[in-house]
């Protein structure tokens, strides 16, 4: 049976998801700042809008932006010794 372009495409996801939830992977991310949580909420993201479900995608994608804005937002206050 032949593959169609749609089942390679969430094999790729599939493959995606199971990278990140490596905890070797998680741990390179980590250490780049990188939330392996909100990565998979955006490849969820990603995927959600390659199927056409696009207020799913827009959700996955504004938590995720929301979630890594405020983060930095915070970390930068922090550098800053708190101060905004």
């Amino acid at each position: 049976m032949t593959k169609s372009a749609a089942d390679e495409i969430d094999e790729v996801f599939a493959e995606l998801d199971t990278l990140l939830k490596n905890p070797d992977v998680g741990a390179v991310l980590a250490s780049r700042g990188v939330n392996v949580s909100l990565a998979m909420t955006l490849a969820d993201g990603v995927l959600a809008y390659l199927h056409g479900e696009k207020d799913k995608a827009i959700a996955d994608h504004g938590t995720a932006t929301d979630e890594i804005a405020d983060r930095l937002a915070r970390s930068r206050a922090g550098e800053r010794g708190g101060l905004s």
